[in-house]
């Protein structure tokens, strides 16, 4: 289950940023070299890094994105099963400009429509349903 906050009174349990990456107005997924499916760029918080921080060092690693503007969106929680909640920060970027990158990213996909297969179908899809109630995506 996912869902979202405004607010976290503790920033140290933001583990993870998720951003919704667009270029000329299409969709920007990558493709994991150990996987078959899509995903939002994103990654793990690195120790004492502020998570805007950790959005734009992912959105660098896994894209290749040179040039653009991140703002974050909103907190998310995702809670499976008994597992204690778990905490992301969901931003939104628009990719002006690309550079090779050389990551355990395959290739990035840029594209208008949405992948029917997401390496994260429990979170990513309602992650986007979300920048949409927003006007965001």
């Amino acid at each position: 289950m996912v869902k979202f906050y405004s607010y976290i009174d503790d920033h140290e349990k933001l583990k993870f940023a998720v951003i919704c990456a667009k270029t000329d107005g299409k969709f920007v997924f990558c493709k994991h070299k150990m996987r078959d499916t899509l995903e939002f760029p994103g990654g793990h918080r690195e120790p004492e890094e502020f998570i805007v921080d950790t959005a734009k060092r992912e959105l660098r690693e896994e894209t290749g994105a040179k040039d653009f503007t991140l703002e974050p969106v909103c907190i998310y929680g995702v809670k499976e099963g008994n597992a204690d909640e778990t905490y992301g920060m969901l931003c939104v970027a628009d990719i002006a400009s690309f550079e090779p990158f050389d990551s355990e990213i395959e290739k990035i996909i840029i594209t208008d429509t949405l992948p029917d297969n997401w390496t994260y179908p429990t979170i990513q899809p309602y992650l986007l349903e979300e920048l949409k109630r927003r006007n965001l995506a």
